[in-house]
């Protein structure tokens, strides 16, 4: 099996990389190579036996996806992407990365004529104020950022290019992924993580809104068991309905920090200076709070069932078992 992944060099990117290599199969074939796209150089695992290829570049310049597709790989990961805070303040360069180079890649594999599996990874940046109490899978998707719109636009084209049997694509809707690990980036909602992240090395961290903001959060060990499980799930099974809200765990800022305060004690806590930003305000309003999620849950896609469970993920995963606080 041959697989490529773009945005291959970005925090979940690099974690699909490794649980490859760990796992050394995707739906019970044999990786025989792997083909890792960024505008960075990815890291590339050690893998035995297994044909590693870095390609770096911008997505959206002339030729470089029928490059990148050339070689027909079996399951293509879309993962590149400009983060939401960047896509807001950066109009050109979002429309470009998120939606050029989408549209580029889909219409390099229709050209190359091969089918693939294609996971692309949305958001619930799609879903735009006003909310019902819990946003079933049938709400309309009238994003209110940019960066929402580019994904809509990107999930569009993957319903589309599905149905004409371009490849076979699944879209999912990614809630916020929380414990990011390491630096923050430019995405609005970095600090649903800073509070926890920087707390648990002993770090300070800011909180730009009210406790009250409630919002669905996953692990990033869920994200990606969420892709691995998408390369395989039957696109009979899934229907025309390409694009899947993904399951996660919905509480507020205020139970954030109590589940915090739970493994790592209330000094942890303290290093929380809450310092409100009405730029980071303004986006963070017209974002989805509670899903229902009930056609993920029943095609298999599974998530933590509490935040305490988030954060535990996040000390195993990414601090060797250990807390600094």
């Amino acid at each position: 099996m041959r697989i490529l992944i773009t945005g291959a060099a970005g925090m979940v990117g690099r974690k699909l990389v490794a649980r490859l290599a760990k796992d050394g199969t995707l739906n019970g074939r044999k990786i025989a190579a792997l083909d890792l796209h960024d505008i960075v150089p990815p890291q590339p695992p050690v893998l035995e036996g297994v044909n590693v290829a870095i390609h770096t570049g911008d997505l959206a310049a002339s030729g470089a996806t029928q490059r990148l597709v050339a070689s027909q790989p079996d399951v293509i990961f879309h993962l590149a992407g400009v983060v939401s805070g960047e896509a807001e303040a950066n109009f050109d360069l979002g429309y470009r990365v998120n939606l050029d180079g989408t549209r580029a890649l889909f219409d390099a594999i229709r050209l190359a004529d091969f089918a693939p599996r294609v996971v692309f990874t949305s958001s619930i940046a799609v879903f735009g104020a006003p909310f019902p109490d819990i946003i079933p899978d049938e709400f309309h998707p009238t994003p209110l950022t940019s960066y929402g719109t580019q994904k809509l636009m990107g999930e569009a084209l993957l319903a589309d290019y599905s149905r004409r049997g371009f490849f076979d694509g699944i879209g999912i809707r990614l809630p916020t992924i929380c414990v990011r690990p390491g630096k923050p980036n430019k995405a609005a909602s970095g600090f649903f993580s800073g509070i926890i992240r920087e707390p648990l090395s002993g770090q300070e961290a800011i909180l730009p809104v009210p406790r009250s903001v409630m919002h669905t959060h996953a692990s990033l060990r869920s994200a990606v068991n969420f892709l691995i499980h998408a390369a395989g799930i039957d696109g009979g099974t899934v229907g025309p309905r390409r694009n899947l809200t993904m399951p996660g765990v919905a509480v507020t800022v205020g139970e954030q920090i109590e589940a915090l305060e739970r493994i790592a004690g209330v000094e942890a806590v303290k290093l929380i200076r809450e310092e409100p930003d009405d730029t980071i305000w303004a986006i963070v309003q017209g974002w989805p709070t509670r899903f229902e999620a009930r056609r993920s849950r029943e095609l298999g896609f599974v998530a933590e069932e509490s935040f305490d469970d988030i954060i535990r993920a996040h000390i195993e995963d990414e601090l060797d078992g250990k807390i600094s606080a």
